[in-house]
């Protein structure tokens, strides 16, 4: 069988190389044509901190994509995945599956235009960041969860977990829409910290005021999770019990919450997010529109209040069209509307 991996990027780039060098028929498809030239003609090297490996995998743009796709790791950024579907879903096997490495609610697109039976949910919290062309750096470790999207135990995810297992340590769950929300609740703290210039142990370490601004911001999506009744997973960095302690007013759990999330980022080579990479080094469109639309729209179809999200959006969108700049005034100013 070949594993198809459509978008190799960071995560893309990390989880083909791993498969491909434990032996199996990869391929590996990005739009970046340099990107694919490059690892066609000398490997794709994996960075990490105790050294470099280059692994050899096949790699291809989407127009020369065949039909018949059996597996499909979906690996692009959130406002890319109807595009990357209008391309998968006349080609994958009728007994294929998409399974979606991606930040974000993806798997409802997904299901929509394969069918719920051909989507497997995954939760990725391992970090990566694409370098240049044929080359990408590990950026630390994190959890690696699978389930099918009703929550039944399957033969196709237990094969599923055992493959990725060379990639991370893989674990299955019958609730993987909790683990998925859960990554996507928390995930807004983590593009709060992209607008300044700083490591994300900086933000949350720096000060009371960030880090109840920064509950609250959490706990806006959470509040959504509730209301569209899911069961919020703790992982890795993030206990939801622990966020609603803090924003009930336990400052000892916001501290605990903040230095749990400090010494995660610490311990990575990657300390800063995609979204400020994107911002600040590829100078490119972020995937935030996407990622928090996706929940503001989920909330006001909830009637649940997101104000703090929807002026991160807002903040994120004028740092991508150059009306302002990296700076802690603009985290000061969410900290404002949080008080």
């Amino acid at each position: 069988m070949t594993i198809t991996v459509f978008g190799a990027g960071a995560i893309g780039g990390i989880t083909g190389a791993a498969l491909a060098k434990a032996g199996h028929d990869v391929l590996l498809v990005d739009r970046a044509a340099d990107h694919v030239a490059a690892i066609n003609a000398g490997g794709l090297t994996v960075e990490r901190r105790q050294g470099a490996e280059t692994v050899a995998v096949r790699a291809i743009t989407s127009d020369a994509l065949e039909a018949g796709l059996d597996l499909v790791l979906l690996a692009v950024k959130s406002q890319d995945t109807p595009t990357a579907l209008g391309v998968l879903a006349p080609r994958l096997a009728r007994e294929g599956a998409i399974v979606s490495m991606q930040n974000g609610l993806n798997e409802e697109l997904i299901a929509s235009a394969v069918g719920e039976h051909r989507t497997v949910g995954c939760l990725v919290n391992w970090a990566a960041d694409w370098v240049a062309p044929g080359r990408i750096l590990h950026g630390g470790e994190g959890a690696l969860v699978l389930g099918e999207l009703d929550g039944r135990p399957s033969p196709r995810v237990q094969a599923l977990a055992k493959l990725l297992d060379v990639v991370a340590p893989t674990r299955v769950s019958d609730n993987i829409l909790g683990y998925t929300w859960a990554k996507h609740v928390y995930g807004a703290l983590l593009v709060a910290t992209a607008v300044v210039d700083g490591h994300v142990y900086e933000v949350v370490e720096r000060s009371p005021d960030v880090q109840r601004m920064l509950i609250a911001l959490v706990m806006e999506s959470m509040r959504v999770a509730d209301a569209a009744r899911i069961r919020l997973e703790a992982f890795d960095e993030y206990d939801p019990a622990t966020y609603r302690a803090a924003a009930g007013g336990d400052h000892a759990a916001r501290e605990r919450a903040m230095s749990i999330v400090a010494a995660h980022y610490r311990a990575h080579t990657k300390t800063k997010t995609g979204i400020w990479r994107d911002l600040a080094v590829r100078r490119r469109p972020t995937e935030v529109g996407a990622l928090l639309g996706a929940t503001v729209a989920k909330a006001r179809k909830l009637g649940v209040a997101t104000p703090l999200t929807e002026r991160l959006i807002t903040l994120i969108a004028d740092l991508e069209a150059g009306r302002r700049v990296m700076a802690w005034d603009n985290l000061e100013e969410l900290v404002r509307l949080s008080g």
